[in-house]
């Protein structure tokens, strides 16, 4: 099971990958500017209790954190100190977020983290080779209990190899979404997964992206096949332990 919980809500685009924010565009619906970051209504949802005293959110679910936004935004800097706390006392539950400031991270983390709390997973998104290159060595040095990579929106071939190891937890990888999107490649995404099988770490290909290129064909997507059909392609991989 899973539940989604966003803090704050808003984003200003920072690389290639932002160019074509889901996020902007579903605001864009509403006449609403996603650059300002603003505290929302479902701010303290991990630790909200129902009438009889139970947590509205029950134990073993996984927390998807942040994702109409960027955990690390500086915007937000002034409240994160209690997102942490909420995570800390809900140690019963799963929290899971992404970021393309994992720079940012080592210096907002809170006071107890010590090697990370065992009840959060940080990904680092990387879109390309750049992003990879400037990204991933921040993330293996920053103290993680677990860590993802996220290729995705994945726009061009990939080398992980130097950052692949026991230290990442797993890779995951997908296309773009939107009218806008720009081209996922599958013989990106089988890189990918060539590199994770050669590390053992686990690999999932997690959305084909609107515009989808196998053996040179361009095949159009809609949204709500994307997950689908990415599963349909049967690559995911876990390495025996």
């Amino acid at each position: 099971m899973s539940v989604s919980w966003n803090p704050w809500h808003g984003c200003r685009k920072i690389s290639e990958g932002c160019r074509h924010c889901y996020v902007y565009r579903q605001d864009a619906l509403h006449e609403r500017d996603s650059r300002e970051v603003v505290r929302t209504a479902a701010f303290g949802l991990p630790v909200r209790r129902s009438r009889d005293g139970r947590f509205r959110i029950p134990p073993g679910e996984r927390v998807y954190t942040c994702f109409t936004s960027d955990f690390l935004v500086e915007e937000a800097d002034g409240w994160r100190a209690e997102a942490w706390e909420m995570m800390r006392l809900r140690r019963d539950l799963e929290f899971f977020f992404i970021t393309k400031r994992i720079g940012r991270l080592r210096e907002q983390l809170p006071p107890d983290w010590g090697d990370g709390y065992e009840n959060v997973t940080v990904g680092c998104t990387v879109e390309n080779q750049a992003a990879a290159d400037l990204r991933l060595p921040l993330f293996l040095e920053t103290p993680l209990r677990h860590r993802v990579i996220v290729c995705a929106p994945l726009l061009e071939r990939i080398d992980l190899t130097p950052w692949l190891g026991p230290a990442v937890g797993e890779v995951s990888a997908g296309g773009e979404s939107g009218n806008d999107a720009r081209p996922c490649d599958f013989a990106w995404v089988l890189a990918l997964r060539g590199q994770c099988t050669a590390a053992g770490v686990p690999f999932t290909f997690h959305q084909t992206g609107a515009r989808f290129v196998k053996e040179g064909r361009l095949y159009r997507i809609r949204r709500e096949h994307q997950h689908a059909q990415a599963r349909k392609a049967g690559i995911d991989y876990r390495p025996e332990r």
